[in-house]
């Protein structure tokens, strides 16, 4: 995957990546994704990697989510329904690269705007999400994950927010959920299609678990660290123009 020289600094940024991203209950593959951009992986190498590791980060996300009794199944399951089948079929699909790096380049905004504290704000009032409102969402954002190689949560915890369908720990508790079964579907989806994961992928579970189970322990308690969370939005930046302009 990497030249020898820059293994290090590749394993040493993996676990605050995954550290930052389950202080809100996502799994980090838009983290991922961005930093093996940068390290110049191989499309067909980043996605299954991303997704492997975002099921292991977010689901340590999930259970300390569940734990602190975040977790709202009415929520969770429009969104479920729809995005689980087109997680999969998204994954199937095998984009060219540099349609692939656009798209990536485009999600990837989602997740900066969500750590600069964008869409960070309590809502006051909460609504009621009606059920094709949650199988339209569920399904564009579902088709995208699995195209892409991510979970989908950088995506939906924002747009529940917004439309005040959950204050911050439900939609990250919802969010983290939907990620592990988004990565499951498109995990299975890319299998199908003949892709494979190397057991260096394997390795970086490891690793990328460390920094998702301490910081999915301590988000889930209220714990926030904006400075960091800044340092990962101009990583993200960085690899974003690195996508478009490369």
């Amino acid at each position: 995957m990497l030249q020898t020289e820059h293994i290090l600094i590749f394993l040493l940024i993996l676990p605050v990546v995954a550290f930052l991203y389950a202080t809100v209950g996502h799994g980090g593959a838009s983290g991922y994704l961005a930093l093996m951009a940068l390290f110049s992986f191989a499309p067909e190498t980043m996605k299954p990697t991303a997704l492997l590791l975002n099921l292991f980060v977010a689901g340590i996300a999930f259970y300390h989510y569940y734990k602190a009794g975040y977790f709202k199944m009415k929520l969770f399951l429009p969104f479920a329904i729809t995005s689980i089948p087109l997680a999969f079929i998204g994954g199937m699909i095998t984009i060219d690269d540099s349609i692939y790096k656009k798209i990536l380049a485009f999600l990837l905004i989602f997740a900066i705007l969500k750590l600069l504290n964008v869409f960070g704000k309590e809502n006051t009032e909460i609504k009621d999400l009606k059920l094709w409102q949650g199988l339209i969402v569920g399904g564009i954002i579902g088709f995208f994950s699995g195209l892409i190689g991510i979970g989908g949560g950088i995506i939906l915890t924002p747009i529940i927010l917004l439309l005040h369908w959950g204050n911050m720990k439900e939609a990250a508790a919802v969010s983290a959920l939907f990620i592990w079964v988004n990565s499951v579907s498109g995990l299975f989806g890319q299998f199908t299609s003949g892709v494979t994961l190397s057991l260096q992928s394997f390795a970086l579970v490891a690793i990328a678990v460390i920094g998702g189970f301490i910081g999915s322990y301590y988000g889930s308690r209220k714990f926030n660290n904006q400075g960091l969370r800044n340092l990962l939005a101009i990583v993200l930046i960085i690899a974003c123009a690195k996508l478009i302009f490369a």
